[in-house]
């Protein structure tokens, strides 16, 4: 067991080279590494949000507000599935409550009726792992003519776990285009989003860009009335919606858009030739461009109102057919605000309003503090786990040092080389493996000090020592492995910052405490030939 091929000598030494390698970047400022070769490593662990200041956002989904708009899109649907040929007549279609209403007109077409409407039940995909399929909305179709769709709950709840999800991928793309290094969104729960982005300067900005759900429509106007009458307007097949910019105002709109967000294919932001004012301009995809052509061909001379969360931002007339699917946004924007709003429209429309739970903000002095905390306990950890390995076996204690420092910067190495967030409960993982690093070690030296005692050489007393341990020490190393993947599983944010370290630092610790502390003292003994054990 102390004899080691050339081949695995280099091997052992080449690990421990390369992590030492990756985690140097770590130990030099950012201006002295912008100088260096780009062949060499240059990337730092990346600081968490406890570590450098930031933001803390957990946002739950508005089900209320879903469940409404959810509800005015499948109007437009069943008004579309009647129409088709032959139409069924129908009168009172709304939104009542939580469900959907109409009568028809002639009972005998309840059998048509029932089948058209039974395909907008909406059938989702059951999970990967098997159960019963749920439809989003439950159906009902009286013999009279009646008939009522009303969300189901099941259904509810599959939807929202679909958004909780579709809203992760859109803050994201939100988050990215800010410019934020390194921002962590994950999901909380059923319906909560959890957002943290370290070295945020500015939570008021972000809070907008991931609070607004920028679901963007553009409606047909019927009529332009002072707000003070928007109640009295209000009726089936309409929605009354207030001026962006001016409160005096309300629009009298279609109920159903004549485009969404999705017809999109790109935003950005500019300035107008003629007023040099800050201007959103878009482009339509192929879908949208016929559409939006078809719409304005039919309706010239009409205004046409662009919506975004339920807010007129201008209601321009319509001159003449649109058809190069491009456009413009005017309005009473800042060079900021007009690239924030290209920036939600590029990104995508949240499925859901998003309420916020919890903010914090977390300074940077705080951060530092945080920092130099962890940074001591470190040191502190390391020369108490020096003093007492020496102490307690002498010149084989040292070699179990040398292991640990090698240890210490394979396990920064490798957090540095995958991108892994550092988090104070990341530090504890550091420092807690950093105590299992050496126990692996008492429990050999412990077993050559009995095979010592046994009246063993000293090469046999080494050479037990190492091998009987071994099936201790990855049994130790296996279970506290199990348990820091069960912590990553189950457990979110700073608890998984530990798993992850802790999962890292068991296996670079199983390496170094085993392979390269025999090394040494493979080497060691090669060189000394020792008459007793330095114990």
């Amino acid at each position: 067991m102390l004899y080691f091929e050339r081949w695995k000598v280099i091997l052992i030494w080449a690990v421990v080279f390369v992590g030492a390698l990756f985690a140097s970047p770590n130990m030099i400022p950012r201006s002295v590494l912008d100088s260096m070769p780009n062949w060499l490593p240059k990337r730092q662990m990346v600081l968490g949000l406890d570590l450098q200041g930031g933001v803390y956002l957990l946002y739950t989904i508005d089900r209320q507000d879903f469940a409404q708009r959810r509800l005015l899109s499948l109007v437009g649907d069943v008004r579309n599935a009647l129409q088709q040929n032959p139409r069924i007549g129908y009168t009172n279609l709304r939104v009542q409550g939580q469900s959907v209403q109409l009568r028809l007109r002639d009972p005998s077409q309840v059998a048509e009726a029932r089948r058209r409407l039974e395909a907008l039940r909406n059938p989702m995909n059951s999970s990967v792992f098997g159960g019963t399929a749920v439809n989003e909305f439950d159906l009902n179709v009286s013999d009279d003519g009646a008939a009522q769709f009303t969300y189901a709950e099941a259904g509810l709840s599959r939807r929202v776990g679909e958004i909780a999800q579709q809203s992760i991928e859109v803050i994201e793309q939100r988050i990215n285009q800010l410019g934020t290094v390194e921002p962590s969104i994950q999901r909380q729960g059923d319906d909560g989003i959890l957002v943290e982005v370290p070295g945020l300067t500015d939570p008021a900005r972000l809070k907008d860009l991931i609070g607004q759900t920028a679901q963007l429509t553009f409606h047909l106007v019927q009529n332009q009335i002072p707000a003070s009458e928007a109640e009295a307007n209000r009726k089936p097949g309409v929605q009354v919606l207030p001026s962006k910019d001016n409160p005096g105002v309300a629009f009298v709109v279609d109920d159903a858009p004549l485009l969404t967000g999705q017809d999109l294919s790109g935003a950005s932001s500019g300035f107008d030739q003629r007023s040099n004012e800050p201007i959103v301009s878009f482009q339509l995809n192929s879908a949208g461009t016929s559409k939006f052509g078809r719409v304005t061909q039919q309706n010239v001379g009409r205004p046409f109102a662009i919506v975004l969360d339920d807010k007129v931002i201008s209601a321009p007339t319509i001159r003449e057919p649109i058809l190069q699917g491009t456009g413009q946004i005017s309005g009473s924007f800042t060079s900021q605000s007009a690239n924030d709003l290209a920036i939600l429209l590029r990104a995508g429309s949240l499925p859901a309003r998003l309420i916020i739970d919890e903010e914090r903000t977390i300074g940077p002095s705080l951060g530092a503090d945080s920092i130099r905390a962890g940074l001591i306990a470190s040191i502190v950890a390391t020369v108490a786990i020096a003093i007492f390995m020496v102490a307690c076996y002498g010149l084989l204690g040292f070699f179990a040092d040398l292991a640990l420092i090698a240890n210490n910067a394979l396990m920064i190495g490798i957090l540095t080389a995958l991108g892994a967030t550092l988090t104070l409960p990341g530090i504890a993982g550091i420092v807690l493996t950093m105590g299992m690093a050496v126990d692996a070690n008492v429990l050999i030296y412990e077993r050559i000090r009995e095979e010592g005692k046994a009246g063993n050489s000293v090469i046999v007393a080494l050479d037990h020592g190492f091998r009987r341990a071994f099936a201790t020490i990855i049994d130790s190393h296996l279970t506290a492995l199990i348990a820091a993947i069960a912590l990553f599983s189950l457990g979110s944010g700073p608890v998984r910052g530990f798993a992850v370290t802790l999962a890292i630092g068991i296996i670079s610790t199983l390496f170094t405490s085993y392979l390269v502390t025999r090394l040494i003292v493979a080497l060691w003994a090669r060189k000394s030939r020792p008459k007793a054990l330095p114990l």
